[in-house]
């Protein structure tokens, strides 16, 4: 009587091998195509494809077809730390009277009271950077295209220097624990977003990443929606970019709501 061999199917730890194989790959199918579609409330409007690749941080379209391809691809700025270095005085007050130019939109202080971006206080590489880019058309705004066309390096420099000596928007206080939303805390590693407060501010602050805290919230859904699309192309390296494209809308409008959020009557005193 010849010896069983261990591969053949009579083998009973075969068949148990294969039939854990097959039940594994079966709850897999159902969780992955049955399961988390049916807990996700964009599943509809998304479809099973964009959620697969929305969850592993992939675009859903390679060819790049739903993106909308507006102006230059990218940015022809270089950040260097010079751009904010401590300005002289006079440049602080240039700025000042330059910037009559801009209360309407940012407010007198810097403080939008409209859906515009809050200036006050914002890094000066932040402002010389765009301002630069609505210059050169690498970010496009009709009103601030036409505004930077007409400011020289000074102009720029001089605005930047005196939005940067104004006081920033009052917020409420942060603690950065669970209650903050996960990818302003901890990002989501499996879709390659990094927490924002790695670059904006809490953890660490990146050079050239703008001042987020009480920026209107509609300015920020915008542009997190923007660099989704791909309309907005300034950022270096598509680093927003390659995040936004990740965030569900959901998640934008999470981290714009912390951004944006305001202090108390009790906090400001």
């Amino acid at each position: 009587m010849s010896p069983q061999r261990p591969h053949a199917w009579s083998n009973p730890w075969v068949r148990w091998s294969v039939g854990g194989l097959v039940a594994l790959t079966v709850l897999s199918v159902l969780a992955g195509f049955v399961l988390l579609p049916a807990v996700k409330s964009d599943f509809t409007a998304q479809g099973l494809w964009d959620s697969i690749c929305r969850t592993a941080g992939l675009p859903s379209s390679w060819g790049g077809a739903s993106a909308v391809k507006t102006g230059p691809a990218t940015t022809e700025v270089v950040l260097a730390r010079s751009m904010a270095a401590a300005p002289p005085a006079a440049s602080v007050g240039r700025g000042g009277t330059l910037a009559l130019n801009c209360t309407m939109c940012h407010g007198a202080r810097g403080l939008s009271a409209s859906d515009a971006p809050n200036l006050a206080g914002q890094y000066p590489e932040v402002i010389v950077k765009q301002l630069m880019d609505y210059r050169s058309g690498h970010r496009r705004s009709a009103v601030m295209e036409a505004l930077a066309r007409g400011l020289s390096e000074q102009d720029i420099a001089d605005l930047a220097a005196y939005y940067a000596y104004l006081p920033k928007a009052r917020t409420a206080p942060t603690t950065y624990d669970e209650s903050l939303p996960a990818l302003v805390r901890v990002g989501a590693p499996l879709r390659n977003i990094a927490p924002c407060i790695s670059c904006h501010g809490g953890i660490d602050q990146k050079f050239g990443a703008p001042w987020l805290e009480g920026m209107p919230a509609h300015y920020l859904v915008q542009q997190l929606q923007a660099f989704r699309s791909g309309a907005r192309r300034n950022d270096g390296e598509a680093q927003m970019r390659n995040v936004a494209r990740a965030m569900t809308d959901q998640e934008i409008a999470e981290v714009a709501a912390f951004y944006a959020r305001k202090a108390s009557a009790g906090e400001e005193k």
